[in-house]
């Protein structure tokens, strides 16, 4: 009887194909996607774009740029636009490049740094301090670039770290001074913390990096918006797929209770049932993302009221594609088991690959650009757009105009797949 019992349930099995690509397919689709995000976190083919200023044109600063532009890690922009064209950057435009999206980081190499540099002192404190103009809604690219930047404050000007070294000698080769014993102390002290400040560990050692600020140029002072807007638009991007799927399926419901036909055959026909659906789905995916960023704004202070235009701009557009590939979705199944089994396994992969479930910025860049075939991606860089980087309605068309083109292809590739039931 066991045996009869599990040749019934072999044979389920293998009639049933969305049954078998939940079961083997997608665990290793996720493993795959999870695996090529984190575990080659160390691997070089991810690329940091960053832009660099300099102020100061000395010999010095000029080795750093070069050293910078040698790291296998970095993509170093240094004039206005990425093709070399427009001038040399300065702090302006940089930080414009940063707000922007373009670049997460610009580096200021201040005037002054190479003549200080020459002329170090160990207890002074007086170094320039290079500035990194960073987006903080990437929180590896700064860290990162600020290793890097130390790594070649080293290796570019190996004779000035010489230099300091004899000046070191030189000044503690004989007795030394209460001051002196005091400076050398208080570095170590804090080298064995951890601590950096800029009078001891950056001005105080003769092989200590150099000193650096991390500017957040990105509204300042609104603590966690960009980590609240991400997780907002992620989540309920990837739960309105879901819900315009599910109610999508009202189709094949009214199919086998036989409401379909008369609604078909009269004078609105197919494509007036689906128009209508589409309308019906889009209103409840507008109210369910309303829903989910007032929430955002009472519980978590997303700054929702000063972004209302934007807002709503994204939800109207990225509402109707969602209700569209809900159509599509319904229209490809032939029941609403088999509905359920696909687009669990579509909207998944869609949400892994598009950046819902984590940032498309820990992803390599060859993953990135997969991730705009998704329409995930889309949606959440123009939430991204309004809420962090706070960019006017025009600057949306690219997103907007992406997500439009998508509602037409869904609505009409259900469309044509509807024609199944006319012709039944």
């Amino acid at each position: 009887m066991i045996g009869t019992l599990l040749r019934i349930g072999w044979i389920n099995l293998k009639r049933d194909r969305v049954v078998q690509a939940l079961t083997f397919v997608l665990p290793v689709m996720f493993f795959s996607i999870f695996a090529a995000v984190f575990g080659n976190q160390r691997s070089p083919t991810r690329k940091v774009h960053v832009a660099v200023v300099d102020e100061d044109r000395s010999e010095y600063s000029m080795k750093l740029v070069s050293a910078l532009q040698a790291e296998g890690a970095l993509a170093v922009q240094t004039a206005k636009e990425a093709d070399g064209a427009g001038g040399t950057l300065d702090r302006a435009a940089a930080e414009a490049l940063v707000k922007g999206g373009t670049t997460p980081v610009a580096i200021v190499l201040p005037a002054g740094l190479g003549e200080r540099q020459r002329e170090w002192q160990a207890t002074d404190g007086s170094m320039p301090r290079v500035q990194l103009l960073a987006d903080v809604s990437d929180p590896v690219a700064p860290m990162l670039v600020q290793g890097l930047l130390q790594k070649v404050s080293f290796t570019a000007a190996p004779e000035m770290l010489a230099r300091r070294g004899i000046q070191t000698f030189e000044r503690y080769g004989g007795p030394l001074t209460a001051e002196q014993q005091r400076s050398i102390d208080e570095w170590t002290k804090s080298l064995a913390s951890g601590a950096s400040s800029p009078a001891t560990s950056m001005a105080a050692s003769p092989f200590a990096g150099l000193p650096v600020d991390i500017v957040n140029v990105m509204q300042p002072g609104k603590g966690d918006s960009a980590t609240i807007s991400f997780y907002a638009a992620g989540v309920g991007v990837m739960f309105l797929l879901f819900s315009c799927a599910g109610a999508g399926g009202a189709l094949l419901e009214e199919e086998e209770a036989g409401t379909l036909d008369r609604l078909i055959s009269s004078r609105l026909g197919m494509g007036g049932v689906l128009v209508g659906k589409w309308l019906f789905l889009m209103l409840v995916g507008v109210a369910q993302m309303c829903v989910m960023f007032v929430w955002g704004a009472l519980v978590f202070h997303l700054p929702l009221l000063g972004h209302l235009s934007g807002f709503f701009v994204m939800t109207i557009v990225t509402a109707a594609a969602a209700a569209s590939f809900g159509l599509l979705l319904a229209t490809l199944s032939r029941s609403r088991q088999q509905l359920s089994g696909i687009s669990t396994i579509v909207i998944l992969a869609m949400s892994a690959v598009g950046g819902s479930m984590f940032p498309r910025f820990l992803m390599s860049e060859t993953m990135q650009k997969v991730g705009l075939v998704t329409f995930n991606a889309w949606a959440l860089d123009g939430y991204l757009k309004v809420f962090w980087r706070e960019a006017p309605i025009v600057a949306l068309w690219p997103q907007v105009l992406v997500l439009v083109g998508l509602t037409a292809v869904f609505l009409a590739t259900a469309r044509l797949l509807a024609r199944r039931w006319e012709t039944a």
